[in-house]
């Protein structure tokens, strides 16, 4: 017997298990039960060898005739030719090297045998057909036998071309027949309320239905069970949370006041109670654990900011962990730059009342590793900027009381348990995402935080308009386009041009190959913008060229670039604010969400954004709806629910999610919206009544199996 959390028993063979392992990921017998069938076929009525259609899928009960192997003319192995006969007609089945089926089909039975028509030199055959024999005469055929196989429901998996759906089917059956009844993790009023089928029942019409009714309350089941376990999951690491103590600290306010005063602008009421939020998290004696989303634009930074000087008005030190070293050294600039002197404590230029702000990278050189580590071991680093450099085991912080996590979906829990590990009590989490994520997408994979949310643009933010460029159809655009952008750099102002690639592959030569940078800006200088100062910026160059391109854009004057061309590394954080034009290369290679925040990389400034994607699709394409789509709003949220809608979650929650595999087996967060709402408030009920789960057992071990696997996961990434 067998059990879920168990490797793949060795019975199923350690070919199998190193196939199911490497080509689709399945470890364990969970893994191998949960992996469920993309669809589901039924064979269907018995059909007249006469009324056979190309490429229909059908089940005949006819007798053979005639058997022939025969050798393969290019290649070793054996071909199994079969003839069969219903009376009326004749129908040729082929088997490639499975000589071994030769002595059962003899000339004179009878038998069932499904699969695909196709014609073969002007002959009708079903090429590696299933098959039931059955007997030599036709008047002894179990006419039940007959009716069901004819309409059986075959799974069809998920396979690859070394691990086809049958064999998944097989070893997948073999294996349901070893397993240890499973403990229910639902409550039974819960099952009851919900008709919800019973675990064990689940799993076998999962991949051994015999209606669809079976298959479909089967998934409906599984999918709850994903719902319920994830909002458990999350719902105890709040309870946790609020279990931790934090350091309650007096703030004297003086830094946040100094730097409020010399704000050259209003902050938004928005920003204002999110602050307030903040303040109050603060204060507690558990740490806040809170995620801040907002739209493009909408002031995360200046928020995150206003909390980190609150929190070294309390002497304790800031971290702003941020995933890529653009983004790190974009964060140094811009927070150094808002702060003034009040971010140079010690120098000469500096504010005694204020603060040292230090950045550390993987690319640091020796000497500014050194200094930085010394100035955050002695506390006089109150802000420190950097990357996953921060969570070396040898980082060491006087006083750590805040973590500003940016991008929260490029980190996970455990990063976030690696810095609180640094610190002398609980550190209070704030984790940010530039983008929006919709209400139901969110309870499944920050239900773990509290949210506030920025809708609210700041003052005087100028609008963008985008313009939807279709190059194949309308080349006078892309003219107008190139244009434009001259345009632009001749009053003084910059641009970004956008590439999905950096290199050219080895579909160059296709017309439609997706634009590469580096070959996009040596077109660009001989032919559109011939005569601009122009720039490259990429994920491959090394983070001093990075810094150097970055910091040559944002060069004012004769010695800066006019035109900047990229590829998605300036996709957040990066704030320029006088690059007023964005182009955006064969733009359909993005997605909804990755597209409006590129385009909120311009409009920064006092002058208007102008935004264009271009596109050689046809108009009527797809992805020609989508880049319409981004043009008509600038309204962050809508174009996240778009996103969702039209992507699914599979590929939008995948790179959202703190650890695990990407999306969900069962669970659809747009299609199950009333299934989640039942599970949370089923969650809800259980913790209120039961926090410590001491009556739900089961659940509490299946928690612990989740987080377990969660952490694996995270050492293997490592």
């Amino acid at each position: 017997m067998v059990m879920m959390g168990d490797a793949l028993p060795p019975v199923i063979g350690d070919k199998s298990a190193k196939l199911l392992a490497s080509s689709l990921g399945l470890t364990t017998v969970a893994d191998l039960l949960l992996y469920a069938p993309r669809r589901y076929a039924q064979r269907g009525e018995l059909t007249d060898l006469s009324g056979l259609q190309i490429d229909s899928h059908v089940t005949v009960m006819a007798r053979i005739t005639e058997v022939l192997v025969r050798p393969m003319r290019q290649r070793r192995g054996s071909i199994l030719d079969v003839t069969v006969s219903d009376g009326h007609a004749e129908l040729h089945l082929t088997f490639f090297n499975q000589k071994w089926r030769e002595q059962a089909m003899r000339p004179g039975r009878w038998g069932l045998f499904s699969g695909k028509v196709s014609r073969f030199r002007q002959t009708l055959q079903l090429s590696q057909p299933e098959s039931v024999l059955l007997a030599d005469d036709v008047d002894d055929v179990d006419p039940e036998a007959v009716e069901a196989f004819a309409n059986a429901i075959i799974p069809i998996y998920p396979a690859t071309a070394k691990l086809p759906s049958w064999r998944i089917s097989k070893t997948i059956r073999y294996v349901l027949g070893l397993l240890d009844p499973l403990p229910e993790i639902i409550p039974e009023q819960t099952r009851a309320e919900q008709s919800l089928l019973d675990i064990n029942d689940a799993l076998h019409q999962l991949h051994l239905p015999q209606t669809a009714a079976e298959w479909q309350a089967a998934q409906r089941r599984l999918a709850w069970d994903e719902a319920f376990l994830l909002l458990a999951v999350m719902r105890r690491r709040r309870l946790l949370a609020r279990q931790q103590v934090a350091q309650v600290r007096q703030s004297t306010g003086t830094l946040l006041q100094r730097f409020d005063a010399q704000l050259p602008f209003t902050l938004t009421a928005g920003q204002l109670a999110v602050g307030r939020e903040l303040e109050h998290d603060l204060r507690q004696p558990h740490p806040m654990h809170r995620l801040l989303q907002g739209e493009v634009g909408s002031g995360k930074t200046i928020v995150a900011l206003r909390a980190m000087l609150s929190m070294v008005d309390a002497h304790g030190q800031c971290v702003l962990l941020a995933p890529t070293e653009v983004l790190a050294q974009q964060h140094a600039l811009t927070l150094r730059a808002m702060l003034g002197p009040l971010g140079r404590a010690g120098e000469l230029d500096g504010d005694a009342d204020g603060t040292q702000l230090v950045l550390l990278t993987g690319s640091s050189s020796p000497a500014q590793r050194r200094a930085a580590m010394a100035a955050m071991r002695d506390g006089s680093a109150g802000i420190i900027i950097g990357t996953h450099a921060l969570l070396e085991e040898r980082i060491e912080f006087a006083d750590l009381g805040l973590v500003v996590i940016d991008e929260q979906h490029r980190f996970g829990v455990e990063q976030r348990a690696v810095l609180g590990a640094k610190a002398r009590s609980a550190p209070h989490v704030l984790v940010m995402t530039a983008t929006p994520i919709p209400r139901t997408a969110a309870v499944t994979v920050f239900g773990d935080l509290d949210v506030s949310t920025l809708r609210e643009m700041p003052a005087g933010r100028v609008p963008i308009a985008t313009h939807l460029v279709a190059a194949a159809e309308k080349p006078h655009y892309e003219l107008r386009m190139w244009d434009r952008v001259r345009e632009e750099v001749a009053r003084g102002h910059q641009a970004y041009v956008v590439c999905p690639r950096i290199q050219p592959g080895e579909d160059s030569d296709d017309s439609l190959a997706p634009a590469a940078a580096v070959e996009v800006v040596q077109r660009l200088q001989a032919e559109q913008l011939h005569g601009l100062r122009m720039g490259l910026l990429h994920g491959r160059m090394s983070a001093e060229e990075k810094a150097q391109a970055m910091a040559r854009f944002a060069l004012p004057g004769h010695d800066g670039y006019e035109v900047l061309v990229a590829t998605t590394v300036i996709e957040v954080g990066v704030d320029v604010p006088n690059a007023s034009t964005m182009v955006i290369l064969d733009a359909d290679r993005f997605g909804i969400s990755q597209l409006h925040q590129l385009r909120g990389r311009v409009g920064r400034g006092a002058v208007p954004g102008l935004c264009f994607l271009h596109t050689r699709q046809p108009s009527d394409a797809p992805s020609s709806r989508r880049l319409s789509d981004v043009a008509s709003t600038t309204d962050g949220f809508t174009l996240a629910q778009l996103d969702l809608e039209q992507r699914g979650e599979g590929d939008v929650l995948g790179t959202l999610q703190s650890g695990g595999k990407s999306g969900f087996r069962l669970l659809s967060v747009l299609r199950d919206q009333q299934l989640i709402a039942d599970a949370s408030r089923t969650v809800d009920h259980i913790f209120e009544v039961d926090p410590t789960l001491t009556t739900h057992p089961e659940l509490a071990g299946a928690i612990d199996g989740r987080e377990q696997e969660l952490a694996r996961q995270y050492v293997d990434k490592a």
